[in-house]
């Protein structure tokens, strides 16, 4: 075969390439912005398990964060649904996330069904909502983990080598964000910080809540006006919420095909 035929048949292999190393330049471009200044660390880590979701082999991301207490607790997810967030709870307990958090290592799962021994509770709960294999990722600055992403799928089997370096890198940029605002090396202003940020996704939650009820929706359509309404106004999303909370705006439901997020 000469160069020019090589070249052709090569194509569609080679814009696919192109067309995931800008997905990748965009995703870390985004993320490494929120560095410099102030930023909403809500919304950041709800773009980040949405580009996980985008970038790598998996149909599901959330991040789990330790708080004063030494638990895990959801912080973010691709998806606002109850079962999803049954999933995170879960793994305060019992789970991938939770082994991660402790060894500070990746921690993989290729068969949910196969390996249930492992986390009876966790497994069981994954199955119910159509996952079949995870993959927990720490988050980690030096020796210090703070929390884990767990990026879940709905088809048995682990991710390759470069999307395991990819995630770990997503999960890398996150944490060096939520720890940069108020000092790396002073675990008590970290300590902090990550209270504080759990703190706004607890206010996040309610007003998601509150809105899903109040207009008849899903939770994931909730979030969604949630988020609109916060960027269309230049506030953070825990502010936001602060204001739906306290009854003082009602927001509209954004279009059924609203693709803010």
């Amino acid at each position: 075969m000469n160069v020019q035929e090589d070249n052709v048949s090569a194509g569609p292999f080679w814009e696919a390439a192109v067309t995931r190393e800008r997905q990748l330049t965009d995703a870390f471009a985004e993320l490494t912005d929120t560095l410099v200044g102030d930023f909403d660390v809500v919304d950041l880590l709800h773009q980040l398990t949405l580009r996980c979701v985008r970038l790598l082999d998996v149909d599901a991301a959330g991040l789990l964060l330790v708080d004063r207490q030494g638990r895990l607790r959801p912080m973010a997810a691709s998806t606002e649904q109850a079962r999803m967030l049954k999933l995170l709870q879960l793994q305060d307990v019992d789970g991938p996330g939770l082994d991660c958090y402790r060894t500070g290592e990746p921690v993989t799962s290729a068969d949910l069904i196969a390996g249930g021994g492992r986390w009876p509770r966790f497994a069981a709960a994954a199955q119910l909502a159509g996952f079949v294999a995870v993959q927990a990722l720490p988050m980690r600055h030096r020796d210090r983990v703070i929390g884990a992403l767990t990026l879940l799928r709905t088809a048995a089997g682990r991710l390759t080598t470069d999307e395991l370096h990819i995630g770990q890198a997503l999960a890398n940029v996150a944490t060096i964000s939520i720890l940069h605002q108020r000092g790396l090396e002073r675990y008590e202003a970290a300590t902090e910080q990550l209270q504080t940020a759990l703190n706004s996704r607890t206010l996040t939650e309610q007003a998601t809540g509150m809105l899903a009820e109040r207009h008849h929706s899903d939770m994931d359509d909730a979030f969604d006006s949630l988020c609109v309404y916060a960027r269309t106004r230049g506030l953070r999303l825990s502010e936001a919420a602060h204001a739906i909370i306290h009854s003082e705006h009602d927001i509209d439901q954004p279009p059924a095909d609203d693709h803010s997020r």
